[in-house]
């Protein structure tokens, strides 16, 4: 019998564990009577991967270290070598597939190999790195920033950040006239999200793009909590003083999370954290209790507060709770995050380059204290609630699979 399926490919970019969750989470949910799924990941994140029902196959991604230690560094993210042997791998990839779409999440490299094999792209990506998303770009916590006054730091690097984004933009620009593609400028958010569909893995109520043209859509934050279940002693915890969920995710440092740890040790609240493998420098104080990994969307349910590195899939399983954020953020990424949280006034952003006790606790402090940020994060869980990003993607592809 003829398989009448789409055939749908998944490409994750394990650099960092958010990029699997998300197009995993998206291909579990997609109906297998209509749609025949890929999904193709590096195998370190094989052990999350391994009961998808769908075919997966290997793809080499770049070590998630190189990348998270570029990221600190101001470096380049992908180099032209790096570009070009993912584009190799690519074309591999899709010559075996041979998809009828192909839907990436980081994988920059798909928006040359997909476009020379002429099959439609799709790419998840976070508003906030969208052209038409807020321009403002805080400062990420560089080399240079531990010098200077937060202002200070600030305005050398507006002006520094066009040449930093053209100089980021050259490798991908480089491969693509290595195709016979036009490039796509030096703002470095245009190469970044270039797609024929580029999907914001987000909602609108928080980071909205006015102007955006008709094939950037939102499906909507796309949940994932690791398959755990909740520790013994979960029941035991006390109840008359405020539970704190924090976790600094796999890209966390873990001596930034023994610091806050510390930092919280004198307040009348439970802390629950997870290490995400990494050990811990010193001994926890009494009133926090340690986890490898956890199951994330039941402690925030649960907690009166979220301490997360301000990336999306922390702020989102906050949110989703409804429950304030505390953004302990460092590289671009978790400051553009951060900057709509705090822009939406659901939660508070601690730069690492600035983070001592005093801040940890008086920000910690507010978040519990302060009704207003407590009622528009419930209110963000509203919105977030209305979001169905596997019915939406669903729709996106019946809509890109006709017209191809």
């Amino acid at each position: 019998m003829i398989d009448a399926r789409h055939r749908i490919l998944f490409v994750a970019d394990a650099v960092t564990l958010a990029h699997v969750a998300r197009p995993a989470a998206l291909a579990r949910g997609l109906d297998p009577r209509r749609f025949d799924v890929s999904f193709a990941c590096d195998p370190r994140y094989g052990s999350l991967i391994a009961d998808l029902p769908c075919r997966l196959r290997p793809i080499a991604s770049q070590p998630g270290e190189r990348f998270l230690r570029a990221a600190a560094r101001g470096h380049r993210l992908y180099d032209t070598a790096t570009l070009r042997a993912y584009v190799r791998a690519d074309l591999d990839l899709l010559d075996t597939v041979k998809p009828h779409a192909v839907i990436g999440d980081h994988r920059l490299s798909l928006a040359v190999s997909a476009r020379v094999r002429g099959i439609p792209y799709l790419a998840i990506h976070n508003a906030y790195w969208s052209p038409w998303a807020d321009p403002a770009t805080p400062v990420p916590d560089l080399p240079f920033t531990h010098w200077l006054s937060p202002t200070l730091a600030q305005r050398l690097f507006d002006r520094v950040w066009p040449l930093a984004a053209a100089w980021h933009s050259w490798p991908l620009n480089r491969v693509r006239r290595d195709h016979g593609l036009p490039a796509l400028g030096w703002d470095w958010r245009r190469p970044y999200t270039d797609a024929d569909y580029t999907l914001y893995a987000d909602a609108e109520e928080l980071i909205p793009t006015p102007g955006r043209p008709a094939s950037h859509r939102y499906l909507g934050p796309i949940a994932w909590s690791p398959a755990v279940a909740l520790p013994p002693w979960w029941h035991e915890l006390p109840r008359d003083r405020p539970l704190i969920y924090a976790s600094l995710g796999s890209s966390g440092a873990p001596a930034v999370l023994a610091s806050v740890l510390q930092a919280l040790a004198d307040l009348p609240v439970t802390v629950v954290a997870t290490r995400a493998g990494h050990g811990l420098p010193g001994t926890p104080p009494p009133n926090a209790r340690l986890l490898d990994y956890a199951p994330g969307d039941a402690l925030c349910q649960s907690a009166d507060l979220v301490i997360c590195n301000g990336g999306s899939m922390g702020v989102y399983q906050a949110l989703t709770a409804g429950k304030p954020v505390l953004g302990i953020a460092a590289h671009m990424d978790q400051q553009l995050s951060m900057h709509h949280v705090e822009k939406a006034g659901v939660g508070l952003r601690l730069p690492t380059d600035r983070l001592d006790a005093t801040r940890v606790r008086e920000a910690t402090q507010r978040l519990l204290q302060d009704e207003g940020v407590r009622h528009q994060a419930r209110e963000m869980a509203h919105a977030i609630a209305a979001y169905e990003p596997v019915q939406r993607l669903s729709t996106i592809l019946e809509e890109v699979l006709e017209h191809a």
